[in-house]
């Protein structure tokens, strides 16, 4: 399964990360006293959504043996009446029954799953 860790020294708020072996950098912007040298939290959320997603049709699509030339994920945190997601696929290379099916798939994506039905999250100092 996934594993990680994140660390943060003195840089304001310059993260580093590394998870599976791959390196990344999360910051904040400017706004909030970041350098934005890397996403932010809640867009690395929004990244894992849209891998997740595009990474699970893709898989269906070959599964199928489905002519899908693409699939593009489109992503946005909304905070209007309470965090959500909004989600756009803009699918080539399928007809309009297979498009719908690929909707019907990407609502039940492990990281959809995961997000809509919560997580339990052990904190414990090491």
């Amino acid at each position: 399964m996934a594993h990680g860790t994140a660390r943060i020294g003195n840089d304001h708020y310059r993260t580093e990360i590394t998870v599976s072996g791959h390196a990344l950098v999360a910051d904040e912007g400017a706004g909030l006293g970041g350098q934005n040298s890397g996403p932010a939290p809640y867009d690395l959320l929004l990244a894992s959504l849209g891998a997740c997603t595009a990474i699970t049709l893709r898989m269906y699509a070959d599964r199928k043996g489905w002519p899908m030339a693409s699939v593009e994920v489109g992503l946005r945190l909304q905070n209007a009446d309470g965090l959500r997601i909004d989600r756009v696929l803009t699918i080539a290379g399928l007809d309009d029954e297979q498009r719908a099916r690929m909707a019907d798939i990407a609502e039940r994506t492990p990281v959809t799953l995961t997000l809509k039905g919560g997580l339990p999250i052990d904190t414990r100092l090491g």
